[in-house]
């Protein structure tokens, strides 16, 4: 098996997105192209007090019809819900009859960087307030971080490979390229893969506050995420899911799916270096790109657009813009690269999923969307951003960056299918 693995070929055949933009695919890939922003006064508890008061929040959000009852709804974290949500509307959208798949060979690998953190909260205020014995028997499954996979696996009855990663804000990154090698490896012809988050809740606002890493542009909500502009003091952070449906080239081609793209390539690296900074240069960004390069056989110059993990913070956008240079070189300036996360905010663990179905889309329609925000030129921050307004290029090859605290680094390949 491992000495013919890279035969098999990996296409991306569905796509499903809730995100404070959008939340089906067609609302979400809109408002991003027209430079639409989801950042507003917080509206999930009341946020006076806090260093930041802003966040780009999923409104409006009913789970209920991807869900089997009420009753389940109210037995999953908000987290989940996304994730559940995001899967349901990744299997329409590929067309998909699970009546006719080997849900044996159909997985699941939905990550989460911190999982049920309201389920947290209300269960602490119960314990303190009326004792262990009112917990309530469903904390333990609402809260940890792998329920979402576990859900949809129990929902659909899809009995391959399935777990969910957590590696901060590379996770939904890591749990697609996780999803690839296990298609590659021949352990499942199909794969739901992605992440899911929901921190937009006191103790999550609070401790990013401690840390001094969100923006507190409290005045002006629409401007606060600003991608690589000088002025930029902070991420926002966002909420959310991803979900793709990954599926090995020939199960895709014999039932006539619709292709996207094709996932090609996977690189996962790791700093060493410090708990949330990153190393010097974006060394580490650097061995990340170019190891998901080489797995997809491609050169750097076969690169057209580049979707950055660009969070807003000062030194991260600095190094993930060094690191491009460095793989790039001379022709860095001229890759259009943007961050989408002036629009929907940093959505954590569900980010990298929510930005490779961005690429996705950039490689099936020849359309780049823009950073959002961006006025003020940074020296330190010189390339082509794709400041403000979308793009009509010619995206052949998309590489998908995702970057978070421990360390941990995940880029992606998508490129146009050729059959």
């Amino acid at each position: 098996m491992a000495s013919n693995w890279t035969d098999r070929r990996v296409v991306i055949t569905g796509l499903g997105v809730v995100s404070p933009v959008g939340t089906n695919l067609k609302t979400f890939w809109d408002n991003l192209l027209a430079g639409v922003c989801g950042v507003g006064r917080i509206t999930a508890f009341d946020p006076s007090g806090y260093d930041t008061q802003i966040a780009a929040e999923v409104k409006d959000f009913d789970p209920l019809p991807a869900f089997p009852s009420p009753k389940e709804v109210r037995r999953t974290d908000r987290f989940a819900q996304f994730g559940v949500y995001a899967a349901s509307q990744a299997i329409q959208d590929s067309g998909l009859d699970l009546e006719r798949v080997n849900r044996d060979e159909m997985g699941v690998f939905i990550g989460s960087g911190i999982g049920g953190l309201q389920t947290t909260i209300d269960q602490y205020k119960i314990l303190e307030h009326r004792g262990p014995g009112r917990l309530s028997p469903f904390m333990i499954p609402m809260l940890i971080s792998n329920m979402a996979s576990g859900l949809v696996s129990m929902y659909y009855h899809l009995r391959g490979p399935n777990f969910a990663t957590c590696s901060a804000c590379a996770t939904a990154s890591h749990a697609l390229g996780e999803a690839w090698r296990t298609i590659k490896m021949g352990d499942a012809s199909v794969m739901l893969a992605g992440g899911a988050e929901a921190t937009i809740v006191s103790i999550g606002i609070g401790g990013f506050c401690a840390m001094r890493a969100m923006s507190t542009r409290n005045d002006d909500p629409a401007h606060a995420s600003r991608p690589f502009d000088k002025e930029r003091d902070g991420f926002v952070m966002g909420e959310g899911a991803g979900v793709l449906v990954l599926e090995e080239l020939e199960h895709a081609k014999a039932r006539g799916a619709r292709i996207y793209a094709e996932f090609a390539g996977y690189g996962n690296t790791a700093d060493a270096h410090h708990m949330t900074a990153p190393a010097p240069g974006g060394e580490g960004a650097v061995r990340c790109m170019r190891a998901a390069l080489r797995s997809a056989g491609l050169a750097p110059d076969a690169v057209s657009y580049i979707n950055a993990h660009g969070t807003s913070t000062p030194p991260g956008d600095i190094a993930e813009s060094e690191a491009i240079k460095d793989v790039f070189g001379p022709r860095a300036g001229q890759l259009a690269v943007s961050s989408t996360k002036g629009a929907t905010g940093h959505m954590l663990g569900a980010a990298g999923a929510v930005e490779m179905i961005v690429c996705a889309k950039a490689v099936q329609t020849d359309v780049v969307p823009p950073t959002i925000n961006y006025q003020v030129p940074d020296p330190q921050c010189d390339l082509d951003y794709v400041p403000n307004a979308a793009r009509e290029i010619a995206v052949n090859v998309a590489v998908n960056n995702s970057f978070g605290f421990g360390g941990h680094n995940a880029s992606v390949v998508a490129k146009k299918f050729v059959g």
